[in-house]
């Protein structure tokens, strides 16, 4: 067996996501083809070089750290040999989020008259959900008599429930019969659209709305999250919907409300 099916062997034994599976996949066939040389005679050398050629060519640091753990996973887990353990992660500043305002999600889902695609930028706002989350959804996830839907095979594999609006259960009765006999919500050529569509979609639609702002699809996520902060939901409730396994994940959205930081008295208008 290659190098490489043992490394995806490896990383659906530890049942890591089709997502996660595809990015290191990508990583370490990207270094293999800088470093030109066999990978199980690779050196701890080489792949500094190869982080300072990523560096050179303006990758982020979460970009960087990406194909550090892809390599640390293919040298602790698959290869065992210990080159990595004195290779550290890039340091990541206290980036925020991009968040839309609920103008601009409402000017963004108004320059959308494709119901296909309009549906699908809902769904990422309205429940939150990852791209790659939205674009594998299949009809029988959706409970739309109790206005709830069943997220499966999310980051880590585990699944969660989340909430649909009436507007969106609406728009889904309307829409789903129209998309014949697939299983999928977004039918495409293979079986579901590609994540590439959908942000080439968020993009424009982005563009067409007048949003200055470097969206993607993640930030109808953030700003599903940020707003249900903003009208006062708990944030355990927010982290149970996004799925996310700890809360200090979650809470980096306290530092982007700014609804929640103009309620907060000055400690002198109670002097």
């Amino acid at each position: 067996m290659d190098i490489f099916k043992r490394l995806e062997a490896e990383l659906r034994i530890k049942r890591k996501s089709q997502r996660t599976i595809d990015n290191y996949l990508i990583n370490v066939k990207q270094f293999h083809k800088f470093i030109e040389k066999d990978l199980d005679k690779v050196t701890e050398d080489d792949i500094k070089q190869y982080i300072s050629y990523l560096m050179s060519k303006k990758y982020s640091a979460s970009s960087i750290n990406i194909a550090l753990a892809s390599l640390r996973f293919l040298y602790d887990k698959v290869l065992k040999l210990n080159i990595m353990s004195e290779i550290e992660s890039q340091p990541i500043g206290d980036k925020l989020p991009t968040i839309l305002s609920k103008d601009e999600i409402k000017r963004l889902l108004g320059a959308l008259n494709n119901k296909k695609h309009k549906i699908l930028l809902s769904l990422m706002y309205d429940s939150g959900l990852r791209v790659s989350e939205v674009v594998s959804l299949k009809k029988v996830d959706l409970e739309l008599d109790d206005n709830s839907i069943m997220v499966k095979g999310g980051k880590g594999n585990k699944d969660r429930l989340s909430r649909l609006s009436d507007i969106l259960v609406k728009q889904l009765r309307e829409y789903l019969p129209k998309t014949g006999e697939s299983p999928y919500v977004f039918p495409g050529r293979n079986g579901h659209i590609s994540v590439s569509l959908a942000q080439k979609i968020m993009k424009q639609t982005a563009k067409k709305a007048g949003i200055k702002k470097n969206v993607y699809c993640h930030t109808l996520r953030h700003s599903f999250a940020t707003h249900l902060l903003e009208d006062g939901v708990d944030i355990r409730i927010i982290q149970k919907l996004l799925g996310h396994s700890r809360l200090d994940t979650t809470q980096i959205y306290t530092n982007v409300s700014t609804k929640q930081l103009k309620k907060v008295k000055s400690p002198l208008d109670s002097i």
